[in-house]
């Protein structure tokens, strides 16, 4: 019990500090170690590039803004032309570009992208390239890249890579198709504009948003109707817990995707996509944020429901502990996580919590060590509310089992208080469910008994452990074991089939009670344990009842009966249940015999 349970507390405890160490670096799609070298390009006050080029997010935000300007000028400032061998100028490409993102192209969320002068170095790619996006071109999808080039100071500046600039340039013939939202908006809505756009595509935005939560509620509401059809255990916990906890959030889920593609594929503009990217990206967090929450809930009442019908009381507190940990879990990872996505820096946060997180951790180690003994306990179930058991030094009655600790009333109807941690951590002996007592006993003999007379014994105290109803014939054993100090000793060795102490007590009070008789019988007597020097008159031993237990023997032996060394199976069948228990004349017996109950 001991190692297991202790290793259980520092796997925990490990676990937690790994955590701890892991959430102070940065989260999500943005992390990124950034190597010394480039660490000390940052470190220098390079001043701000005039067109706000310095790191890959403000490349790619610098040209939609541009694009949105209709300034196609200063949008040919972040493509690098320098570097491509292309006959064309700033000005067209970048409406090529527009238009081919226009049409089924897409720029990743700005969140997604490094907002680091060294850009990401965990894509695979050279530490000076980072893919931003991708455009369609006949069933052909290019990757978009911008690469990192250097002014007339040394400073970073990243530009749309020369090798996208040429892949543009080949297919730039290719961006007059007409989309779908091209054919069917009306004039009227295309001359006015707002952000850049005209208000029709903002407007067919809105629809899009619509028909997709429109479309995903109506599959949703078409599979959950067929699944009872297939799966008959549907409707039934937990599967029906389960199912209604993923409804919401795939849903949303769905909604998001179906928006992304519809979008794309009508021909919305990027800027406008391009605004509505950290609303789907939120959406699709607050969706996965929902689930966890709807689980950890139907968890939790499941879990209550179950050890309610289990009178398990006291794992209801660690489940409705956890419950609420794991909420606040959800709730901080949540906050983390949109904030992240709409492109907030959390990167100082974090590795504030993570500090925090360290510290606290140290400071309530031995809290978190309670706790978890308390789940372990609980779980584990070495003792329960009732039992009877003995915990390292301390013996008693489980009266309460807490979430910081467990209490024994002693034999001394003293309360002992035992922390979780510890208790989970001692030996644990249980005596309450245990199926059957050891009798064990060492019966002293004096040095006056025959060899004759402990035959007799032997015989005669055997049959009386295999004639006991309530005594286990395998084993039980009567052996002779010694020549002590002051006795020969018999050891007589069984199990008692009794469910609690006292039972076992009066069972074992019958059979001394008999072995006392049979002793008397043999003609024999215990022998005085001790070496002290007496004068009293001493009647001897009684010479009919030896001289009858010696004849008894070879009458044993004549018939050939002696049950030495071991009893005939036969001759325990033929004993079993012949002994008489309760005993005799007891009032126990009368009470049985007659139907009546003592103490009505």
């Amino acid at each position: 019990m001991q190692k297991p349970l202790t290793a259980v507390h520092n796997s925990f405890f490990t676990l937690l500090l790994f955590f701890t160490l892991l959430i102070s670096f940065p989260l999500g799609t943005q992390a990124q170690l950034i190597p010394e070298k480039q660490k000390d390009e940052q470190v220098q006050d390079w001043g701000e590039d005039r067109f706000g080029r310095r790191t890959p997010r403000g490349t790619i935000s610098g040209f939609i803004n541009a694009v949105a300007e209709k300034n196609y000028e200063k949008a040919g400032n972040f493509l690098n032309m320098e570097q491509a061998s292309v006959e064309a100028d700033g000005q067209e490409l970048s409406r090529v570009l527009e238009k081919f993102l226009d049409r089924r192209g897409q720029i990743f969320p700005y969140s997604w992208i490094s907002a680091d002068m060294g850009g990401r170095i965990d894509d695979d790619l050279p530490p000076s390239l980072d893919r931003v996006g991708s455009i369609s071109a006949e069933g052909e999808t290019i990757d978009l890249y911008v690469e990192e080039t250097k002014d007339e100071n040394g400073a970073p500046v990243w530009l749309i890579s020369s090798a996208t600039i040429e892949k543009l340039h080949a297919i730039r013939d290719l961006s007059d198709t007409n989309m779908l939202i091209d054919r069917i908006m009306p004039p009227v809505l295309e001359s006015y504009e707002w952000g850049g756009v005209s208000v029709g595509q903002w407007l067919m935005m809105v629809l899009l948003a619509a028909l997709s939560y429109l479309l995903a509620w109506s599959f949703l509401k078409i599979l959950f109707y067929l699944v009872p059809k297939i799966y008959s255990k549907a409707g039934e916990e937990p599967a029906a817990g389960i199912i209604k906890a993923f409804g919401l959030p795939i849903r949303l889920y769905l909604a998001v995707w179906l928006l992304v593609y519809l979008s794309q594929e009508v021909g919305i503009s990027i800027i406008v996509r391009q605004k509505f990217s950290g609303i789907t990206l939120v959406i699709g967090w607050l969706a996965f944020l929902i689930l966890l929450w709807r689980l950890s809930e139907f968890i939790s009442r499941f879990s209550q429901h179950r050890m309610n019908l289990r009178g398990n009381i006291s794992g209801l507190s660690v489940v409705l502990f956890l419950q609420r940990a794991a909420k606040v879990a959800i709730v901080i990872v949540g906050i983390i996580a949109i904030l992240g996505a709409v492109g907030v820096d959390v990167t100082t946060g974090l590795a504030a919590l993570g500090i925090g997180g360290i510290a606290l951790a140290l400071g309530a180690q031995k809290t978190i060590e309670n706790f978890v003994g308390s789940v372990t306990v609980i779980t584990d179930q070495p003792v329960r509310v009732g039992d009877f058991c003995k915990v390292g030094n301390t013996m008693g009655t489980v009266e309460k089992i807490g979430m910081r600790s467990t209490r024994i009333r002693t034999l001394d109807r003293t309360l002992v208080t035992i922390p979780n941690g510890q208790f989970s951590s001692e030996n644990i002996e249980n005596y309450a469910h245990r199926d059957k007592f050891r009798f064990y006993s060492i019966l002293g003999l004096r040095y006056e008994t025959s060899p004759e007379q402990i035959r007799y014994l032997l015989v005669e105290l055997r049959s009386a452990l295999y004639a006991h109803p309530l005594v286990s014939p395998d084993p039980a054993r009567v052996r002779f074991v010694g020549l002590g100090a002051d006795s020969l000793q018999l050891e007589i060795f069984a199990f008692i089939t009794v469910a609690t102490y006292d039972e076992f007590l009066e069972v074992r009070e019958d059979l001394l009670l008999q072995m006392m008789d049979i002793v008397g019988e043999s003609g024999t007597g215990f022998a005085f344990p001790s070496q002290t020097i007496y004068f009293g008159r001493d009647s001897g031993l009684s010479s009919e009842k030896t001289q009858h237990a010696e004849e008894k023997v070879k009458e044993w032996r004549k018939k050939g009966e002696l049950q030495i060394p071991k009893f005939d199976p036969e001759k325990v069948e033929e004993l079993k249940g012949k002994s008489t228990y309760p005993p005799e004349g007891s009032a126990q017996q009368k009470n049985e015999s007659s139907g009546r109950i003592p103490g009505l």
